[in-house]
């Protein structure tokens, strides 16, 4: 079984990829932030950094992210496949990324990276409304995602909220930082030949695209 990182913008459809994929292969599914958060829970000395670097609202150095990688990625959990999720998210982050791997004789596996077009991703995201109080996430603009009665929660029926920074301005800016920083990233995977772009518009057919990718390689 390959490792996958998934590259995309926020509202592209990682989350629920991941998800669908982890269901069905028993890859392990590690984002960033929950990662760190799962491991401040750890009474250790790295648990400890971590939890009191959150606790101050500090930002997490790449070195203690790539120590909890490390400690993740090596586990027996991770023993039959993992997918990444949000990291890396920079050249700094892939080339650490890369040294680490050779530290612990892993093999860096492939890149999915997620694309959809613009005014897609902008339904996606103006369209997002979320519940605070299980979590659940909707979109006003899909039949599919859409709650049944507005501004409510199927599973709850708690308010649903969009959160403050989804909005054409936000997105815009998004998008421009995204390419800057992302670009650089995909150029330099798709050097190592490892890079696979899939367009992402729909959940199932892009499910259906990355399955075909994984079956041609053998997995």
């Amino acid at each position: 079984m390959k490792n996958l990182i998934l590259i995309a913008i926020q509202g592209a459809g990682k989350g629920t990829l991941a998800k669908e994929l982890s269901k069905k292969y028993g890859y392990v599914h590690i984002s960033t932030g929950d990662l760190l958060r799962e491991r401040a829970m750890v009474r250790d000395e790295l648990g400890d950094q971590i939890r009191d670097l959150i606790d101050q609202g500090k930002f997490v150095s790449d070195e203690i992210i790539f120590d909890a990688i490390s400690d993740k990625i090596t586990s027996p959990a991770c023993q039959n496949g993992y997918i990444l999720d949000g990291f890396p998210r920079n050249m700094t982050q892939a080339v650490g990324y890369d040294e680490l791997l050779k530290k612990v004789n892993q093999d860096i596996g492939i890149v999915i990276h997620l694309t959809v077009p613009e005014e897609i991703l902008e339904s996606r995201i103006l369209g997002r409304r979320t519940c605070l109080e299980c979590g659940s996430i909707y979109n006003i603009y899909s039949k599919d995602f859409c709650p049944k009665v507005e501004g409510i929660c199927d599973k709850c029926g708690s308010t649903l909220t969009a959160r403050k920074d989804d909005n054409l301005e936000s997105l815009k800016k998004r998008l421009e930082t995204y390419h800057e920083v992302t670009k650089p990233l995909i150029d330099y995977y798709k050097n190592k030949g490892i890079l696979y772009e899939v367009e992402s518009v729909d959940s199932k057919k892009t499910l259906i695209k990355v399955d075909k990718i994984l079956e041609e390689l053998g997995d």
